[in-house]
């Protein structure tokens, strides 16, 4: 029986080997080969790609974090160790796909401030220990933006040390000409990421023509593109967004309107602002989110926390596969030097930040709702 098994087997190889001979002589025949498993088109793989993407994208963002300063001494650095920073924050986390920030400052253990950086009249020194980089980590934290102001505080040595940290703690980052953006994939979607400011060793934001190409072609080899920038004059008296060039301490910080506006046509899915140390207004434009500024989050003493500049939001926006905006939610939290971070239940941030979008886009498309909850208007 066994051998009766076998002769069928090899009768049926030989059926097989025969058709396959027959189909390659007819295809002959008619003057060229035929490839009968030609490869999938590209476009078929790009298609296939992104039908297997999660039908809904989580971000969750935050603005300015700077945990303290070891800079000139000890007397600006949190009393436990910045481990108790994002306690009230990190249920809030929990869930999405992407955590982002705006870190202001270097990761440094020792060094002294840039030769130019001393000369500054306004010299706001930030360097917090590489141990912090930890802390970060654990927050949740898996995307941060190191194009500001601050990022060059303590020179080149400031710079290697801060991106080896990050590195080191898995936490992806952008924002640097030696560093213009970062691609990772997160629960099967695929993510660039690039961050533009108008201060020195940053991807320029006030080179238009760079910022295309940048983003342009992180969008051709990634399913979402999440742009950043530091831009816009500082302070209390600059929430508006003014729709031109601004410019503080006789320095260009950019026209973000048109920065934003430009991102998007360029192929980005979502931008968020930073730079003001204030809550700007947010935005739809060709059904992606902008968010112009998400003001200081987690600031320990040496930034101004008073009145609006201690309002701290978290942004969580859902998006489609397309990347385009569905909905999303603006969590409250409020700073003081005392007390640190603290959730706002008065929700004052998503108070100010509608009215501000109101004002500056009163034909928005956007309803924020009493409770921080975004949705599109019907």
């Amino acid at each position: 029986m066994i051998v009766k098994f076998f002769d069928w087997v090899l009768i049926g190889v030989m059926l097989m080997m025969l058709a396959q001979s027959c189909e390659q002589a007819s295809s002959m025949a008619n003057g060229h080969a035929v490839n009968h498993r030609s490869k999938p088109k590209k476009t078929d793989v790009q298609r296939l790609r992104r039908d297997s993407l999660r039908d809904t994208i989580c971000i969750a963002a935050v603005g300015d974090i700077m945990l303290g300063s070891s800079y000139p001494d000890s007397s600006k650095l949190p009393l436990d160790s910045a481990k108790g920073s994002f306690k009230p924050a990190v249920k809030y986390f929990e869930g999405a796909d992407v955590v982002f920030g705006n870190l202001e400052g270097t990761l440094l253990d020792s060094g002294m401030p840039a030769t130019y950086k001393k000369k500054l009249e306004t010299g706001y020194l930030f360097r917090m220990p590489t141990q912090y980089g930890r802390i970060l980590k654990d927050a949740g934290f898996n995307l941060l933006s190191v194009a500001n102001n601050h990022i060059t505080d303590f020179d080149y040595k400031g710079c290697t040390s801060t991106t080896k940290t990050l590195a080191d703690n898995g936490i992806h980052y952008a924002g640097l000409e030696s560093c213009p953006i970062t691609i990772f994939q997160r629960n099967g979607v695929k993510y660039g990421f690039c961050a533009f400011a108008p201060n020195a060793r940053t991807v320029q934001l006030l080179d238009s023509v760079k910022q295309k190409k940048i983003i342009s072609n992180l969008k051709a080899q990634c399913d979402v593109v999440i742009v950043s920038f530091h831009g816009g004059a500082e302070g209390a008296q600059y929430e508006h967004i003014p729709f031109k060039m601004e410019s503080f301490l006789n320095a260009k910080r950019g026209d973000v309107h048109q920065f934003a506006h430009n991102a998007i046509d360029a192929g980005a899915d979502i931008v968020l602002g930073n730079g003001p140390h204030v809550s700007r207004a947010l935005e739809t434009y060709k059904g992606r989110l902008i968010a112009y500024s998400l003001g200081n989050f987690c600031t320990y003493k040496s930034v101004s926390v008073s009145g609006v500049c201690g309002m701290a939001p978290l942004l969580k926006v859902y998006l489609n596969k397309k990347g385009e905006f569905l909905n999303g939610n603006i969590i409250a939290f409020r700073q003081t030097h005392e007390r640190g971070l603290s959730l706002d239940t008065a929700n004052r941030v998503v108070q100010r930040i509608k009215t501000l979008t109101e004002t500056d886009f009163p034909e928005s498309e956007l309803n924020i709702d009493e409770d921080g909850q975004i949705s599109l208007n019907d």
